[in-house]
């Protein structure tokens, strides 16, 4: 688990990035066109991206790996003559992206009239709880609100437990992983027709809809609600998780036909593809409690790698479920350095997930962690905050 070690060119090299988001979205964002190449320079208020607050026992880690590849300079937007400043760098800049309030950037006088007409070809990437239009776009919108809204938390859980919220960022980093792709679509409309920029309008709230599945249509055609099921699917049986005679947890899954009658052959018993029961997937997802209970006391009477063995010779789909220890202690995730270890300033490896996905030719890297505070701050035009010492952590 060594830190990647690409020198050569990187796909997004030459691109300059001002990153003046805050928290998970926009870091998530921009750490992957940091990764590839891109120029990334965090423009944080003095008193630094509100990342930086995320410590556990007093350590940055958050900010050190979600900064990682990036540039830190210290602007107050609320001066004008470090409102010039960034004006002046917008002018080198192809993507700027952003997360204040609605109507902050406007208050600063950085809207996108005044950004689009200092530099014509800027992708301005607009990070919001609910996107820049509609009732709601001026409500504060945390993740959290929207994973709630969403229908997420609603469908999630086990039935006799109430709503589950995810212990993770996760509308965050899914929207962060979506703003890549809508910035690449920008900055190839800018290489190709016409050379202007334009807003990309990125809402925690659409990119969440789009991977919650067809729950709108399936409402509408047959009226059922999403409901919580725990670790089953609504959609195939078998798919659960079961515990093992050692206590581990091993998950299955059996969404197609042909994989369901393999579970049955591995258990020996091949009588259960014609039991009316579960012969279909419709029949399966009817007989659900039943099909469980098979499948819980095969499992039962064999430790979690015995299980693993043994479906494993039949090709069935089935896994660990890991904790953290166990995952970088596996196997396959050390044999691809899924999880690289990058030296911190104290000369300590510091295990973080690695550069994704893996271009054969022009792989990324990870050459940086986080940056102090104002670390960068040459960068600044001269006449603003360039003219005093870098602000400290």
């Amino acid at each position: 688990m060594n830190a990647t070690d690409n020198t050569g060119a990187l796909p997004l090299r030459g691109i300059r990035v001002l990153d003046l988001s805050r928290l998970a979205a926009g870091n998530m964002l921009t750490l992957q066109l940091a990764d590839f190449g891109a120029e990334v320079i965090k423009v944080e208020a003095p008193s630094g991206d509100t990342l930086r607050d995320w410590k556990n026992d007093g350590q940055p880690l958050w900010w050190q790996i979600y900064a990682r590849n990036k540039k830190s300079i210290c602007l107050d937007l609320h001066d004008g003559a470090d409102v010039q400043s960034l004006l002046q760098l917008v002018e080198s800049a192809q993507v700027l992206v952003e997360s204040f309030r609605h109507g902050a950037l406007e208050k600063f006088g950085l809207g996108p009239d005044v950004l689009l007409q200092r530099n014509p070809r800027l992708v301005i990437v607009r990070i919001s709880g609910w996107g820049q239009t509609g009732p709601y776009a001026q409500r504060p919108g945390f993740g959290t609100l929207v994973e709630a809204f969403s229908g997420f938390a609603q469908k999630n859980g086990f039935p006799d437990k109430p709503p589950a919220l995810p212990n993770l960022g996760l509308a965050d980093m899914i929207a962060g992983l979506a703003g890549v792709g809508a910035t690449m679509f920008a900055l190839r409309e800018v290489e190709t027709n016409g050379g202007r920029g334009q807003v990309v309008d990125l809402s925690l709230l659409e990119p969440m809809l789009a991977v919650l599945g067809p729950d709108p249509a399936i409402f509408q055609r047959t009226g059922r609600r999403p409901r919580r099921m725990g670790n089953r699917a609504d959609i195939a049986a078998p798919r659960n998780a079961y515990q093992c005679a050692d206590g581990r947890w091993l998950v299955m899954s059996g969404s197609t036909q042909r994989m369901a009658e393999r579970i049955f052959e591995a258990m020996g018993r091949k009588d259960l593809c014609s039991d009316p029961r579960f012969a279909t997937n419709a029949a399966r997802l009817r007989h659900v409690d039943a099909l469980d209970a098979l499948i819980a006391g095969f499992v039962a009477q064999r430790s979690l790698q015995d299980n693993l063995l043994h479906f494993g010779q039949w090709e069935v789909t089935v896994g660990p479920v890991l904790d953290v220890e166990q995952l970088l202690a596996d196997e396959h995730v050390r044999a691809r350095a899924c999880i690289t270890c990058i030296p911190d300033a104290d000369g300590q490896p510091l295990p973080m997930h690695n550069v994704f996905p893996r271009l054969s030719r022009t792989p990324g890297s990870i050459r940086s962690l986080g940056p102090a505070l104002g670390e960068h701050q040459h960068l600044v035009p001269p006449g603003a905050w360039s003219d005093h010492p870098a602000p400290t952590e």
